[in-house]
């Protein structure tokens, strides 16, 4: 097939003949929001991102359909970004470039549920997935607070970790993702299977390096989740809390989700009014209804008062939202829908387990900063983040609250940079060097790897062996 030259000379039309059978759609409103994730979050990168549009959005309902895609996208020398819900925070589904946006959601399909696992298409919520898996006594080991419209690719491809990350680990834990499928972007595009053991070599990519088709996760035993909201006066004991309850026993205490939030944050969630007292720091989980007692027990002993304790059935009753619609990034969002002068940051705890160190930043950083602490596992250790609300008012004085965090040992992974190597993390050679092999004209995503555009003469080989060199160094791949 013929191509133009540069993307203002392109004839769309053609391209949209091309992708026949293909679904297309060239809608100038279409185009424009299938252009948008979250980046909004931040007002940086929504300075930086808000004027980028693709030309093109094809709607791939089989990876049959996604290989064509890619195969015209190759042909054409399109750039290409993959898109699933676009629930992504750093611009992950933005074409920088232009080019062709492949949204996937239409490839949705559960393919097989069995003991332990789910086998599902790129494009299946990840809602969806939870609600097929129930009825059979399983439930998938962590999932984004953005569930109902986040797919399995999107959240594989651009997530670390989610509710349940607090008890099983982030997705990079060891077998959590059990089988990643992937296509190349060539003239005829090839299907890469990556196993567990190999899964990290395309996970975490942003979408550079393969378009995901299939992706096969670990699943646990169900069990009747209890959502909690806990009170209290000081955020250092809600904080000390909050750690005591990552760290309990699974067998006394199991836990889904461990929470903590600044009161502060509070007064913008109208839907708990009822329920919660204003002024109150809150912990928020989710336990066994077997382990409630042990649960309220260990909140007692840190000064906390049950304020919610609702299955799935009182909660529906009750008309709230789902507790973990208080965690996570949805945390910003209920301020965002308030105030959109809010944004976020990245934060790593240094010493979970050290409260008062973390009420002395909180106090350093003043009313323009406001904690919010998300307890996380990996192997036997507790990671504890802080998300805080950060009323932005100039990208220096953003400059300046993170330099307070790390003169103090915290660590923070920037929210507000659009490239993978931007917030704290070190170049992943492996993902690039698959880069080479399934997209060696670099169309996936172009513009997201600073490192791509220093090593993409390079061999496949010879880019992994970079990553080895760096390793000798202690560089770190590790994410919040």
């Amino acid at each position: 097939m013929p191509h133009d030259a540069t993307p203002e000379a392109r004839d769309w039309s053609r391209v949209a003949e091309a992708l026949n059978p293909v679904g297309v759609s060239d809608d100038p409103v279409t185009v424009k929001k299938r252009s948008r994730d979250f980046f909004w979050y931040s007002p940086i990168l929504n300075a930086e991102l808000r004027r980028s549009f693709g030309d093109l959005v094809a709607h791939p309902k089989t990876r049959e359909e996604l290989a064509h895609c890619l195969a015209v996208a190759h042909a054409y020398d399109i750039p290409v970004t993959l898109r699933g819900g676009g629930t992504g925070n750093y611009g992950q589904a933005v074409p920088l470039h232009g080019g062709l946006i492949v949204e996937t959601t239409a490839m949705n399909h559960i393919l097989e549920i069995g003991e332990g696992f789910v086998r599902v298409e790129a494009g299946a919520l990840m809602a969806d997935i939870n609600a097929a898996l129930h009825p059979e006594g399983w439930e998938m080991t962590m999932f984004p607070s953005t569930q109902d419209i986040a797919t399995v690719g999107g959240f594989v491809a651009g997530g670390s970790a989610g509710i349940g990350s607090v008890a099983n680990g982030p997705l990079r834990e060891p077998g959590n993702i059990l089988q990643i499928k992937a296509l190349s972007v060539e003239a005829t595009p090839v299907e890469h299977v990556f196993d567990a053991e190999n899964a990290l070599q395309i996970h975490h990519a942003w979408g550079l390096n393969g378009a995901i088709t299939e992706v096969t996760l670990r699943t646990v035993p169900t069990r009747d989740w209890v959502g909690c909201m806990v009170g209290f006066d000081d955020y250092a004991d809600c904080y000390a809390a909050g750690y005591a309850l990552a760290s309990a026993s699974p067998e006394q205490i199991a836990r889904k989700l461990c929470s903590t939030v600044d009161a502060r944050i509070c007064d913008y969630f109208p839907r708990l009014d009822a329920h919660v007292p204003k002024g109150r720091h809150l912990l928020v989980s989710l336990v066994p209804r077997e382990h409630l007692d042990a649960f309220e027990t260990l909140m007692v002993r840190y000064g906390g008062t049950m304020h919610l304790a609702m299955d799935e059935a009182e909660r529906q009753a009750l008309k709230l939202p789902h507790v973990f619609e208080f965690a996570y990034n949805h945390t910003t969002l209920q301020v965002l829908k308030s105030d959109r002068s809010a944004t976020y940051q990245q934060v790593g705890v240094p010493d979970p387990s050290d409260a008062a160190r973390v009420e002395a930043m909180r106090i350093r950083q003043g009313e323009d900063v406001w904690p919010h602490h998300e307890f996380t596992r990996a192997g036997d250790v507790i990671y504890a983040a802080d998300l805080p609300i950060v009323w932005f008012t100039s990208p220096e004085r953003l400059a300046e609250i993170n330099a307070t965090y790390e003169a103090d040992g915290f660590t923070v992974y920037d929210a507000h940079v659009h490239v993978i190597e931007g917030n704290h993390m070190q170049p992943d050679y492996r993902h690039l060097a698959w880069k080479k092999r399934m997209d060696p004209k670099g169309l996936l995503n172009p513009g997201k790897s600073r490192v791509w555009e220093r090593v993409r003469h390079l061999s496949a080989d010879e880019i992994e062996a970079l990553g080895t060199q760096s390793d000798t160094k202690g560089d770190s791949n590790d994410t919040i």
